[in-house]
C-alpha cells in the first residue's frame, strides 16, 4: 500500500481499516473506523481537508479527489470517480458512477451504476439517482435500502478474511 505525505499532512487511518497493498492514499485525509479501502483506489486529498466515516468502503479502482467528507456506512462501487464535495451517510455509490466537483449528495441515497451526477448538483436526502446525466428518479424504496445494508453487512467477515490472507505465505 503507498500511504504518503503532502505539504506536512499524512493520512490518519484508523487500526481497524484494511488498506490493500495497491492502493494509494495522499496528503490531509482521514479514515474512519471499520472502513475499507481495495486494490487500485486512490484517494488524493492534496486540495484540501478529506474526511471519510466510520464503515465506509472504496472499491476496486475508485477515484476520489477535492472532496471534503465522505460520511457513514457508505458503499462507493468499483471504478468510481468522486470528486463530490459532500457524500453523506448511507449512501450507495453504483460501479462506474461518476459524481463531479461541487457536488453535495444527501443520505440514505443510491446513485447508479454508470450514472453521471453533473458538477453542482445537489441530491436531497432519500434520492434514487441514474442516468447520463444522472436525474432523480424519486424517493429509494424499502427494497433499495436494503439492498444497502446487505452490502455494508457482507464488507465486515470480507474484510477479516482479507487481512488473514494477508499473513498467509506465498505460494513457492
Amino acid at each position: 500500500r503507498m500511504i504518503r505525505g503532502f505539504l506536512g499532512k499524512m493520512p490518519q487511518i484508523a487500526e481497524s481499516v484494511l488498506v490493500d497493498e495497491t492502493a494509494y492514499i495522499m496528503g490531509d485525509v482521514e479514515v474512519g473506523e471499520d472502513s475499507s479501502v481495495w486494490p487500485g483506489a486512490v484517494i488524493r486529498a492534496d486540495a484540501r481537508t478529506m474526511t471519510i466515516g466510520r464503515n465506509t468502503h472504496i472499491e476496486d479502482n475508485t477515484v476520489i479527489h477535492f472532496t471534503k467528507s465522505i460520511g457513514d456506512n457508505v458503499v462507493i462501487g468499483h471504478g468510481a470517480v468522486v470528486e463530490a464535495t459532500r457524500i453523506g451517510s448511507n449512501v450507495l455509490i453504483g460501479d462506474n458512477a461518476t459524481v463531479l466537483a461541487g457536488c453535495r449528495v444527501g443520505d440514505y441515497c443510491i446513485i447508479g451504476a454508470g450514472a453521471t451526477v453533473m458538477q453542482r448538483t445537489r441530491i436531497p436526502d432519500r434520492s434514487f439517482v441514474v442516468g447520463t446525466p444522472a436525474e432523480i428518479k424519486g424517493e429509494i424504496t424499502p427494497s433499495q435500502l436494503s439492498v444497502l445494508e446487505e452490502t455494508l453487512t457482507s464488507f465486515k467477515p470480507l474484510i477479516e478474511a482479507h487481512k488473514q490472507n494477508r499473513d498467509m505465505p506465498l505460494p513457492e
